[in-house]
C-alpha cells in the first residue's frame, strides 16, 4: 500500500496521545486524515491543523461509531487505513480498601479498549471490503489496533486494563484470517511506556523510575516512534496476522 493523497485514513484517539502522532505521520505522507476522538475541542483543532476531518465518537457505542464512520467518509472518501489508538487506562485493584473491583468500572474498560476496538475495526472492515482491490495482490485496506505490554506484563490494578489489551492482541489473528479474503490485513502494535499526556504528566522522578525498565534505549518511547511503526505496516504488505512489542526490551514487574 502506497501511503499518498489518494489514500484516506481514519484513527480513533486521534485528538492526543499516540493516535495524534499517527494523524500527524500519515497527513505528512498526505493521506486524508479523519479522527474519531470524544474530545470536540482537540478533535476540531488536530483536524484543522492538518487540514482532515473530525467526527465526534464513542467507540463503545457501535450506533456513534457508525455515524461517526459516515461523516468522515463523506468528507475524506472511503477509509484504505483504520488505526484504533482510543483508550483508557485506570488502576483499579481487584480487591481494594472498598471491596471488590467495581463491575462497572472492569466493563467500561472492556467496553472503551476491547469492544470498541472491535466496533470501529469490523465496521471499517465492512467498508474496505465494498472497495476495488488497489494491487494484483488484491489488498483492499489495512486495520492496525492498539493493545499493549500489559496484555503479557500486567501490574497490580491493570486487571481489567490488562484483560482488555490481551483482548486485543487475541482477536489479531482471527480477524486477520476473516478479512484474507477480502483482502484486508489486520496487525496490532503492543507499545511500551510512551511519553504520552498520561505518563508526562507524572513527577520527572516517577517518569525516571518507568523508563529504568527499558533495556536499550533507556528512555520512554516517542509517540512518533509508535506513528513510524503504523506507517511501515501500512506500506509493507507482507505484515498480517501478528502483534508487535514496540517497548525497548522492556518487561513489567509487578508493581
Amino acid at each position: 500500500m502506497k501511503l499518498g493523497k489518494d489514500m484516506s485514513a481514519v484513527i480513533t484517539g486521534g485528538a492526543s496521545g499516540l493516535g495524534l502522532a499517527v494523524a500527524q505521520a500519515l497527513a505528512a505522507r498526505g493521506v486524508r486524515t479523519g479522527i474519531l476522538d470524544r474530545d470536540e475541542t482537540a478533535g476540531w483543532a488536530v483536524a484543522a491543523d492538518l487540514g482532515g476531518s473530525f467526527a465526534r465518537c464513542d467507540v463503545s457505542d457501535p450506533a456513534s461509531v457508525a455515524a461517526g464512520l459516515a461523516e468522515l467518509r463523506a468528507a475524506n472518501g472511503p477509509e484504505r487505513i483504520c488505526v484504533n489508538c482510543a483508550g483508557i487506562a485506570p488502576a483499579i485493584r481487584t480487591v481494594s480498601r472498598d471491596g471488590a473491583h467495581d463491575p462497572a468500572g472492569f466493563a467500561k474498560v472492556i467496553g472503551i479498549n476491547l469492544i470498541g476496538t472491535f466496533n470501529v475495526a469490523s465496521q471499517s472492515a465492512a467498508a474496505m471490503a465494498a472497495l476495488d482491490p488497489l494491487d494484483g495482490d488484491g489488498e483492499r485496506g489495512v486495520i492496525v489496533n492498539t493493545a499493549s505490554i500489559a496484555a503479557w506484563d500486567g501490574q497490580i490494578g491493570q486487571a481489567a486494563y490488562a484483560a482488555s489489551k490481551a483482548g486485543v492482541a487475541g482477536l489479531t489473528l482471527p480477524m486477520a484470517r476473516d478479512l484474507a479474503r477480502s483482502g484486508i490485513r489486520v496487525m496490532a502494535i503492543a507499545p511500551g511506556i510512551f511519553s504520552t499526556a498520561m505518563v508526562t504528566g507524572f513527577a520527572p522522578e516517577v517518569q525516571a523510575a518507568l523508563a529504568q525498565h527499558a533495556q536499550f534505549p533507556p528512555r520512554l518511547g516517542r509517540p512518533e516512534e509508535f506513528a513510524a511503526l503504523v506507517c511501515h505496516i501500512a506500506e509493507n504488505p507482507m505484515l498480517n496476522g501478528e502483534v508487535i512489542r514496540l517497548d525497548a526490551a522492556t518487561r513489567m514487574p509487578p508493581k
